[in-house]
């Protein structure tokens, strides 16, 4: 296993984790199928996704991988008119991770973050450890104080 810079930021902040690994499919990277190879069902599992606001720039929303992002509620959360989610090619310049492999951990700026507060429902949830085919398992309360995020309701639910 290769120790990411997710791993390395949560063992300098002595928080404990766990990490599992699963076999990337090219063909399918969605959350969903990670939870399957992971043998775990996709409520605990979380994506780490990206959008822009109109006048505050980027926010992370942290999400059940099985759900969607409901605009409306995040640009409310966040206080703004609007948000869209940013370009896939933008990904990787703006967070330094890519599509599948995305953790809300040790991206190149901190972002605003907003868990969805499904979460909270959780012992242990997963997330991406910043590369494909990796995921760190931690406490919900844990990766909210570190990436200073609040727990709001963000799905289609």
């Amino acid at each position: 296993m290769t120790i990411t810079n997710a791993m390395r930021l949560l063992k300098q902040a002595n928080i404990p984790f766990d990490t599992s690994e699963y076999e990337v499919d090219e063909s399918d990277l969605s959350g969903v199928h990670a939870a399957a190879e992971l043998g775990v069902e996709p409520d605990c599992v979380f994506k780490t996704l990206v959008a822009r606001g109109g006048k505050n720039g980027l926010y992370v929303f942290v999400i059940p991988v099985a759900e969607e992002l409901d605009l409306k509620k995040c640009a409310a959360a966040v206080g703004e008119k609007k948000v869209e989610m940013i370009h896939v090619k933008e990904l990787l310049g703006l967070t330094g991770y890519i599509r599948g492999g995305c953790s809300p951990i040790g991206m190149k700026k901190k972002y605003p973050t907003f868990i969805d507060e499904i979460a909270t429902l959780f012992d242990r949830i997963y997330v991406s450890a910043g590369m494909r085919g990796q995921q760190l398992i931690l406490n919900p309360e844990d990766l909210r104080a570190y990436t200073e995020a609040q727990f709001v309701d963000l799905t289609k639910r």
